[in-house]
């Protein structure tokens, strides 16, 4: 029996050999594949933002206030909880003032001691510091029983909105402000990334970490356009186009280290934005010179949506696949 079903698989190999000709190697590594067993056990725990996580895995959660929202965000936490990851919450503007939808948002029980962040934009830090009710933002990491907040950065998104908040302050100033407040506090674009100036100011701050998130993953900003009437979209159109890759701010980051030697204050860095699977993680982890960890949004989404086991099985398909390639790829240039 054993040796027909082993005749059966040789003909399937050579049968499909002819199907299976690879046209598009990834260029970005050597495979050497002479010096290792299979990987076992789990990956090797890292530190970030203070804080022990088992992968160097970051869900970018993009969700909040709505019933689909809420069984999302615990599906989520869960699978945090059960692989060590971190986690950030979606916008929690809808909880400042009210707490019908804060049970959509309280995810330590799943979670664990893993990191977990509120998060807040530019807009809404303005607004609570214009009106003198600043208290609000510690209040709120304390509802959520978070370890500090995300201030996202959105001036584009803003703009291309209809409705949308307008800064009346540079972010800059906002997030200064913010760090007043005695909290962790990670920065993150919302699509468009940063550029070098931007990053290098961010580096000089004593923030928890920076988060890229760069173009090429879920780009709010083209999101308002398609929901803009026919003038307004033909207007700003490349707008939506503006920014830098994750690869792109690798490089700027790299650069700046150097340049700004001991004013750097080595916030831990979250690199999100076009990150597709283990393997961009694991490239882009491997060429920055700081302590980093990956993330990722839609592809987390996508799979939350269904039932829990779906998202496991995902969630573990992307830790193995990081253990493999740690194992039999090096990076051709850092």
């Amino acid at each position: 029996m054993g040796h027909t079903q082993t005749s059966d698989r040789k003909k399937d190999h050579i049968e499909l050999a002819f199907e299976s000709v690879v046209a598009d190697q990834d260029e970005r590594f050597y495979y050497e594949p002479l010096f290792s067993g299979h990987p076992q056990g789990g990956l090797t725990p890292v530190q970030f933002a203070g804080k022990a996580m088992k992968a160097p895995l970051w869900v970018s959660s993009m969700t909040g206030g709505t019933k689909e929202a809420g069984i999302i965000n615990k599906n989520l936490a869960k699978a945090c909880g059960q692989f060590g990851l971190g986690m950030g919450l979606g916008s929690c503007r809808i909880i400042l003032k009210d707490d019908e939808y804060l049970p959509d948002f309280q995810l330590r029980k799943e979670m664990g001691n893993y990191p977990l962040y509120a998060n807040l934009g530019v807009a809404q830090l303005e607004e609570l510091f214009d009106e003198g009710q600043e208290k609000l933002i510690g209040e709120l990491v304390k509802r959520t029983e978070a370890d500090g907040l995300i201030i996202h950065v959105n001036p584009l998104q803003e703009w291309l909105q209809p409705e949308g908040d307008v800064f009346k302050q540079s972010p800059l100033e906002i997030i200064k402000r913010t760090l007043d407040l005695d909290l962790k506090i990670i920065v993150k674009e919302v699509g468009q990334g940063f550029g070098p100036e931007s990053l290098k100011a961010l580096m000089q701050l004593p923030l928890a970490a920076i988060d890229f998130g760069a173009h090429g993953g879920t780009n709010f900003s083209k999101l308002e356009m398609h929901r803009s009437d026919t003038m307004r979209h033909e207007a700003y159109d490349k707008v939506a186009s503006w920014g830098h890759s994750a690869e792109q701010m690798v490089g700027f980051y790299n650069c700046l280290k150097e340049e700004l030697g001991d004013q750097n204050q080595n916030a831990d860095i979250l690199i999100s934005g076009g990150v597709r699977d283990f393997m961009d993680g694991y490239y882009h982890t491997e060429r920055i010179n700081a302590n980093a960890i990956y993330g990722q949004a839609s592809a987390f989404l996508k799979h939350a949506r269904g039932s829990y086991a779906e998202l496991e099985e995902y969630v573990e398909l992307q830790v193995k696949g990081l253990q493999l390639a740690q194992t039999f790829l090096t990076l051709k240039e850092k």
